[in-house]
């Protein structure tokens, strides 16, 4: 299995200082290092409009950074579970809901007046839903899938390839406040009685939403696949000699091959 819990970002800050040279009898010359910010703005960046046309997903390469203007919804375990092995179906529409689906936890509260607010919201880990992929494009409509740590490469060309969906992770860890500012309205909830606040279905219009990285493109391509099969082979030299974790969750890999970095 894939350690999708364990999902790493690292981002190191540019160093302020650029190298020099200083040859012996010559005058001092500058030596070129490209900085880290250069290489971040290297980046594609796409600004997507929601509802997403799927030529504009088809446009989309792995590791390209999204960011999302329009409606998406949330889910988790709870809705789909209610929706497909429940057999409730869809709370509403798709011109209600949208159709791009988040996987999250939304910091959600009822204010006095009887509005919500979202101020926040924590991306859970998307493997766990692959078992009701299948019956979810079906009723959901959805062409965009947003969580964490991603899914298998055949997952995506089973399930989303022909239903012409892409998969964007978020980036890292302790973002949920960054994406909290994209969030411009909660345009309406769904099974918040039958489901509570964590485990209902949030509608949230917004802008700017992101940033997300594609993980899969229309080609059903996994980004992180494609990168562990190159940091892979060396993982087992690096971890020569180390002892196993001591304190681990239950389930864990000692396999360090296995983890997504």
């Amino acid at each position: 299995m894939r350690g999708f819990g364990r999902c790493r970002f690292f981002l190191k800050l540019p160093n302020p200082l650029t190298p020099t040279l200083s040859p012996p009898g010559r005058g001092r010359r500058t030596q070129h290092v490209p900085s880290e910010e250069n290489k971040m703005s290297e980046l594609k960046t796409v600004h997507l409009d929601l509802p997403a046309r799927t030529e504009d997903l088809r446009k989309l390469e792995i590791g390209s950074v999204v960011y999302l203007n329009g409606r998406l919804f949330t889910g988790r375990e709870g809705v789909y579970k209610n929706a497909i092995e429940d057999g409730a179906g869809m709370p509403a529409g798709r011109d209600a809901l949208g159709t791009a689906n988040f996987h999250c936890s939304p910091a959600a509260s009822v204010n006095p007046d009887g509005s919500y607010t979202v101020g926040a919201v924590t991306a859970t880990a998307s493997f766990r839903f692959a078992k009701w992929l299948d019956g979810w494009f079906k009723i959901s409509g959805c062409n965009i899938i947003i969580g964490k740590g991603g899914m298998s490469s055949a997952t995506y060309r089973e399930l989303f390839v022909p239903n012409s969906a892409i998969y964007l992770t978020t980036v890292g860890y302790g973002t949920g406040a960054l994406l909290g500012r994209g969030i411009k309205r909660v345009a309406g909830v769904y099974w918040l009685e039958e489901l509570g606040l964590a485990q209902a279905v949030w509608v949230l219009d917004v802008a700017k939403f992101g940033p997300f990285l594609v993980e899969s493109d229309m080609a059903g391509n996994s980004l992180f696949e494609r990168e562990n099969a190159k940091i892979a082979p060396g993982l087992e030299k690096l971890y020569a000699g180390t002892r196993p974790a001591t304190m681990r969750r239950y389930g864990e890999t000692d396999d360090k091959t296995e983890e997504v970095i």
